[in-house]
């Protein structure tokens, strides 16, 4: 499943692709990832289901051009946009890390409806960014003037922390391939400068009226978002279902593949 389709918004080009017939499946991907990790996912489901798949602006295959804003309030009114380019009234979404906010944001300021939303470790509670966001935050200009070796070392390091049993040298390789070079390593950084607890403050306190099916999925060694928020957001949103998965850090999606898509087929084919 490629993204060979473009959508342009505000000078922006985001990349998406469709496969599949059945009901909506969108799936947004987060921060520092891309659609790819959820692309064998997209490509199982598509048997039954229409998913697409997209890269945010300042990720993966998209546009990364350094004037444009990346931060959380650009994504998700993007998104918003990128859902009635497509024409859906009411797809089934299912989120990881930022693209969680993302989607939340989407429906809850900007109307979007969603036939159901399941949530995977993503980024909606107070307090979030490591002490790494925040060096970078504050000196963003210098990281990204570093050797491309010390940036390529850094980046490793950072990504492999994301996985509880460890990344396969082609998983490496799939999640850092986007962010090198002159325009990759700008981006990156770039990125996490503009990410602000704000955005998820905004709606943190809409969380309880929340009225859809939803989902929250979470591993249990997770160490970028503890799974402690798993249980916070779970118990903030309406009946949401919560769903713990053992042996699996923040990359879920490669920590644990066969208990995700389990997960995630049951959900959806339920609803």
């Amino acid at each position: 499943m490629e993204l060979t389709e473009v959508f342009e918004w505000r000078g922006r080009r985001v990349r998406w692709g469709r496969a599949g017939s059945g009901p909506d499946v969108v799936f947004c991907h987060g921060t520092p990832w891309s659609s790819q990790l959820w692309r064998p996912y997209a490509e199982a489901l598509a048997e039954e289901f229409t998913v697409h798949l997209w890269d945010m602006p300042g990720y993966g295959s998209s546009s990364k051009d350094a004037e444009h804003r990346v931060s959380l309030d650009v994504q998700s009114e993007l998104f918003a946009d990128l859902l009635a380019h497509w024409d859906l009234r009411s797809p089934h979404v299912v989120a990881h890390d930022y693209g969680g906010a993302a989607s939340l944001r989407t429906h809850l300021l900007h109307g979007r409806a969603y036939a159901s939303l399941a949530l995977v470790d993503v980024v909606a509670l107070a307090p979030w960014g490591s002490e790494f966001f925040r060096l970078v935050r504050e000196n963003a200009g210098v990281f990204a003037a570093v050797p491309e070796a010390m940036h390529e070392g850094m980046l490793r390091a950072y990504i492999s922390g994301a996985s509880a049993r460890g990344l396969t040298a082609e998983h490496l390789e799939m999640l850092v391939v986007p962010w090198r070079g002159d325009e990759g390593q700008a981006a990156f950084y770039r990125q996490i400068a503009q990410a602000d607890q704000v955005y998820t403050d905004e709606v943190e306190g809409l969380y309880p009226k929340v009225d859809l099916p939803v989902l929250v999925v979470w591993g249990e060694n997770d160490t970028w978002i503890p799974v402690d928020r798993a249980h916070r957001l779970a118990s903030l949103i309406p009946d949401a279902r919560l769903r713990l998965i053992g042996n699996a850090g923040h990359l879920i999606q490669l920590d644990q593949p066969v208990a995700l898509a389990s997960a995630l087929h049951q959900w959806l084919t339920s609803r």
